[in-house]
């Protein structure tokens, strides 16, 4: 047998004694013990030493010791805080504690979700967790699911699979013909809609100039009026859940029209799409059932660690013919490949604490935890609400709030001193040619105490600002 090289016989020797793994362990205990007390943003000392990382690459190896040890020292005091309970400067979600453990395990495992061989546990948890999804959300019983890194990534699976099976139907194959002298598809979108989505259109070639615009409410919904007629060309992109106000499109009435236009229509659901999971809040998501695909992510509103999205699509043909792979090397499973439902062939396993979240909250958990959001999205409307000089701008229907001062000016450095004082964090938007301060409440840790200290973080950053005049 071949003796082990020096490199080999080090990492050999230092995966065996455990010590560097109980030092990220133990390392990981301190920094959950202390982050609810700990300032929300870094601190100006934790952000100049992140200058400790600034260093040439040298040239011998370093102890796996020495590198958690200066991970702990200066990375952790650098981090924000997003797994404490006043984070809410965008729609960053906490993890629960069985995905948080489920991904350190996971960790060990260093597993490729992409094809059975490469990992039965991956594809068997895919397949459990794409019924669990149509369960939840009350979709077809067709729909199929792909994991990906997020939204961004799902609406672009979207978008692919509409892209396919419209022009499939004209007569016309975008893998083997190309998008040259393709026939014309037709996108219609709220002006409102998410920045991916704007990547995507990008992605796929339709180009945003092409796109045919719809005016919007001033809650940000599409107006269904404004529509214009559909057609079997024609994919019309809705939204669950505007980032900034958190409304919610027409789906029922604007899905129906398109069903019987034989239009595809594709829900940008990110955070919003988990409302169909809560019984209280369905009623937002009444009628999406009866669209084509559907994007969303875990890491968001369901909490689990980041990365996790989800592309769901009820045409299983056009998501894998649009994302196709091929290969004489591939081993084609009994069950799942997970690589034919994303764009990635290679993925890590996500899907572990994807499981592991759903399997710990139960339906009853994702339920409570998920209306919680909301609960605590109205306390902070109404806390903030009457303190004079701040206004609510929109209705409350899920878990974002926009709030604004009397000035576009006095508005952005209110935004600027919240974020100086550290006690919550938030950031600054434009709302209908109006400068706002952003909430969004996403976090299983935060309680009504984290909404009134926040709502006091306010109205102290007012005060400075206006003492400041």
């Amino acid at each position: 047998m071949p003796s082990n090289s020096p490199l080999q016989s080090t990492m050999f020797s230092e995966t065996f004694n455990k010590e560097v793994f109980d030092l990220a362990q133990s390392s990981g205990y301190d920094y959950l013990d202390n982050v609810r007390d700990r300032n929300v943003f870094p601190s100006e000392e934790a952000l100049y030493n992140l200058e400790q990382f600034e260093e040439e690459l040298q040239g011998s190896p370093s102890t796996a010791l020495e590198v958690i040890e200066k991970l702990s020292l200066y990375g952790a005091p650098a981090t924000v805080a997003q797994v404490g309970g006043r984070y809410f400067g965008f729609v960053n979600g906490n993890s629960v504690p069985a995905g948080m453990a489920a991904k350190q395990l996971a960790t060990f495992w260093d597993q490729n979700s992409g094809m059975q061989v490469i990992s039965p546990l991956c594809s068997k948890l895919e397949v459990v967790i794409q019924k669990w999804l149509r369960e939840l959300f009350g979709l077809p019983e067709r729909t199929v699911a792909g994991f990906v890194s997020g939204t961004s990534a799902a609406n672009f699976c979207g978008l692919a699979a509409a892209r396919y099976r419209l022009l499939k139907r004209q007569g016309w194959d975008i893998n083997e013909q190309g998008l040259f002298n393709a026939p014309k598809l037709r996108v219609v979108a709220g002006k409102h809609a998410h920045s991916t989505i704007l990547k995507g259109i990008g992605l796929m070639g339709f180009g945003k100039e092409n796109v045919e615009w719809v005016d919007v409410d001033d809650q940000g919904r599409i107006m269904a009026d404004q529509v214009p007629e559909l057609d079997d060309r024609t994919i019309l992109i809705l939204q669950a859940g505007n980032v900034n106000s958190g409304s919610f499109d027409p789906l029922e009435e604007l899905c129906a029209r398109a069903r019987e236009a034989n239009s595809w229509v594709h829900i940008d659901g990110a955070f919003g799409l988990w409302a169909g999971a809560v019984e209280k809040l369905q009623y937002l998501t009444k009628g999406m059932e009866m669209a084509n695909s559907w994007a969303v992510d875990g890491h968001k509103t369901l909490n689990t660690p980041y990365d996790c999205g989800i592309a769901l699509c009820e045409d299983e043909d056009a998501l894998v013919s649009a994302l196709h792979m091929t290969g004489s090397y591939i081993i084609i499973g009994d069950e799942r490949d997970g690589m034919f439902y994303t764009p990635e062939m290679s993925r890590r396993s996500r899907i572990i604490e994807l499981w592991a979240t759903l399997r710990y909250l139960g339906k009853n958990g994702i339920d409570e935890m998920i209306f919680g959001f909301h609960e605590r999205a109205k306390q902070f409307a109404n806390e903030v609400s009457q303190i004079e000089g701040f206004q609510v701008l929109n209705d409350i229907v899920f878990n974002q709030v926009m709030v604004a001062c009397d000035t576009d000016t006095l508005t952005d450095r209110v935004v600027a001193r919240i974020q100086d004082l550290r006690d919550c964090w938030v950031g600054g938007a434009s709302w209908n040619g109006r400068k706002i301060i952003r909430v969004s409440v996403c976090s299983w840790a935060t309680t009504a105490e984290d909404i009134s200290i926040s709502v006091h973080s306010f109205a102290r950053a007012l005060k400075d600002c206006k003492n400041h005049d």
